[in-house]
Formats: structure tokens, C-alpha cells, sequence
């Protein structure tokens, strides 16, 4: 378990620059950005597998067991304690999360 566990976490890098990739990319409908959409997707698959869930949802509550604040903003129409951006993914749930999610959170002053 503890060997998966470093394995896993070892390929997170990997998913990082291909997020980053897609993030730079995301207008450009090409081949190659969609043939790098699908490694970043068949790689988050071998993830869930492996039972380390992705964490990338906004709109949600902060949840320190899964987020980790890095940023907050000011924001009267959103909830205070809202996820509103997620910077870098989370994976995996409980003792098995490999890392928690990058979030920004909304405030209000």
C-alpha cells in the first residue's frame, strides 16, 4: 500500500505539466492538444484505479480534508468559504490522499 501510495504520488508531476499544457492551449482545438487531453484523462483513470479519486470541483465548500487555501478573493455574490478556483488538482480521500486540491476561496469583507 505504501509503495503504491509513493508511486502515485511520484506521477503527479506528470498530471501537472499536462494540466499546464492544456491551460496554455485552450483555445486551439488541434491534434495535439486533443492527443494531450487524452494522456492527461487516460492518466487520471490510472489514478481512480488505483483508488486516488481527482478533486477539481468549484462552486463547492472549502473543505480542509481535501483543499488547501492559496489563495483568497473578495467576492459579495459568492458564499464566503467557496471554492472558486482550483489551481492545482487533488487526489485520492481520507488516509489514501496523495495531495489536497489547490484552492482559491471567496470572502467577503
Amino acid at each position: 500500500m505504501v509503495e503504491r501510495s509513493r508511486t502515485a504520488a511520484a506521477f503527479l508531476p506528470v498530471l501537472d505539466n499536462l494540466e499546464l499544457a492544456l491551460s496554455h492551449a485552450d483555445a486551439d482545438s488541434g491534434a495535439v492538444v486533443e492527443g494531450v487531453r487524452a494522456v492527461r484523462d487516460q492518466a487520471v483513470g490510472v489514478l481512480e484505479q488505483l483508488g486516488y479519486p481527482r478533486h477539481a470541483e468549484t462552486g463547492v465548500a472549502f473543505d480542509p480534508a481535501h483543499h488547501e487555501v492559496v489563495s483568497v478573493v473578495d467576492d459579495p455574490d459568492i458564499e464566503p468559504g467557496t471554492v472558486v478556483q482550483v489551481l492545482r488538482p487533488g487526489y485520492g480521500d481520507g488516509d489514501r490522499q496523495l495531495r489536497p486540491a489547490a484552492v482559491t476561496v471567496a470572502k467577503r469583507e
